[in-house]
């Protein structure tokens, strides 16, 4: 192979000892998918709700660019959602999916036999939710595989500081882990983080950002039906449990934080904030209905945060930048397009300076481009570690509000207590990390009472 020559992944795979790994797999009772090694990678979906199925399909969308790719394994713990995800990328990608019934696993080890199912450099899909993450990971890189893994990565203290170290080990194996924060794969957004390093706008002073809406995804939660045990009504309706999801707080808002420290170049350091329930009817989840938090960087900036979950009121979702020269707007009314623009006042009004062209990229598809490049090319490929912080810099507003403290990053870090230590050991018909008092209620954050845990 010459210098000039980018390694293919069969170069990979015997460069790093692979073949014999995947030559003892052929032996063993482990699903062999393909004989010999060829150029086909291969994937596995774990977790095949909607994001999920999102993300198989950006993964086989890469085929025409990057060269062939296959679906081969399935898992969830619910049936019904792996036969509605298998349907869907079945009709659309034809000649890509390879995943008849005895591949397609349920249960709570579904994601080991579906990760049984590939070899080493082969990638595993992890899009459950994120209290399995750490689990699921660790796993993946016993078994030498790539991962894309969605967002957010941890709710708490404890977990991320294992995934931390997750992260250093897959690095040392040379896996390519991508992580689901897309914006950050923004041509637009790109280009604008390259404008304000540049001055364009001057120092940044402050940021804003909105994220208003009513009731998405399993936010709210009504009374736990009796045809479903307990822990598998909290996985089912994840964004209502801090456990699962880091509710809809960590889920939702993680973006717009993240793209906005993006901009500034750095992480806050701490954060204070409010949050209150108001119209709860019969809903019986742990998230608040509002939340309004003020993040400090370390040079004394600010980003305000505001969001609202609820039906009736205003919406908006949008993030702002604000320096000595001018504004920007880093996101439009979403995630994408994010319609990028720059103006040389603080009101934004008159044309702007500046406007990246539309239309624009698709980042949910250039994340997935860029993954899969890296693992045919050999690149260096890793984002878990600022996938981490991002996870941690949103669980410390949502903190801040569940307990009505200011809470700096380094106590959310090594805070102790940890939504769900035996994730690991979860079973379908066993208890669940929170479980409901004699009237169907979860335990809710209690701001200025439970001062140093959130519920």
């Amino acid at each position: 192979m010459s210098a000039e020559t980018p390694p293919t992944r069969r170069d990979f795979l015997r460069s790093t000892g692979q073949i014999a790994a995947a030559g003892a797999l052929t032996a063993s009772s482990i699903p062999y998918v393909h004989a010999g090694v060829d150029e086909t990678v291969q994937a596995a979906l774990i977790g095949c709700g909607g994001r999920g199925t999102g993300a198989a399909a950006d993964c086989l969308a890469t085929q025409s660019k990057h060269g062939p790719i296959k679906l081969v394994a399935m898992a969830d713990v619910f049936e019904n959602k792996l036969k509605n995800s298998h349907k869907v990328l079945n009709d659309s990608y034809v000649g890509q999916m390879d995943v008849p019934p005895e591949r397609r696993f349920i249960g709570f080890d579904a994601y080991e036999k579906a990760m049984g199912c590939l070899k080493s450099g082969d990638i595993a899909i992890l899009t459950t939710p994120l209290a399995f993450r750490w689990v699921m990971f660790q796993k993946a890189i016993e078994k030498g595989l790539n991962v894309f893994m969605e967002k957010p990565l941890t709710a708490d203290g404890p977990t991320s500081r294992k995934m931390f170290e997750l992260a250093e080990e897959a690095t040392k194996k040379n896996l390519k882990v991508g992580v689901g924060l897309m914006i950050r794969h923004c041509k637009g957004r790109r280009e604008l983080k390259d404008r304000i390093a540049n001055g364009e706008i001057g120092d940044i002073l402050a940021m804003r950002a909105y994220r208003m809406h009513g009731p998405v995804g399993s936010a709210f939660s009504g009374p736990k039906p009796a045809n479903i045990t307990e822990v598998m009504f909290q996985i089912n309706r994840f964004h209502s449990f801090l456990w699962a999801s880091g509710g809809c707080f960590s889920d939702f808002y993680i973006h717009q934080i993240d793209e906005c420290s993006w901009m500034k170049g750095a992480w806050p350091v701490k954060a204070q904030a409010n949050g209150a329930r108001q119209y709860r009817g019969e809903d019986i989840d742990q998230n608040f209905d509002t939340y309004t938090v003020e993040y400090t960087y370390p040079d004394g900036a600010k980003l305000f945060f505001f969001g609202r979950t609820m039906n009736g009121a205003y919406t908006e979702m949008s993030s702002w930048a604000h320096g000595t020269k001018g504004t920007a707007v880093i996101s439009t009314s979403g995630h994408t397009p994010g319609k990028v623009r720059i103006w040389n006042n603080q009101a934004a009004t008159g044309d702007p300076a500046w406007a990246f062209p539309q239309p624009e990229p698709n980042p949910y598809r250039l994340e997935w481009e860029e993954l899969v490049d890296a693992i045919r090319q050999n690149k260096p490929y890793n984002e878990v570690k600022r996938g981490v912080e991002a996870s941690l810099v949103t669980s410390m507003g949502r903190m801040a509000a569940h307990t009505g403290q200011v809470i700096t990053y380094d106590q959310i870090l090594n805070s102790k207590h940890e939504f769900s230590p035996n994730t690991d050991k979860l079973t379908m018909d066993g208890p669940a990390p929170v479980m409901p008092d004699a009237k169907g209620h979860y335990p809710i954050p209690q701001p200025g009472i439970v001062k140093d845990r959130e519920y």
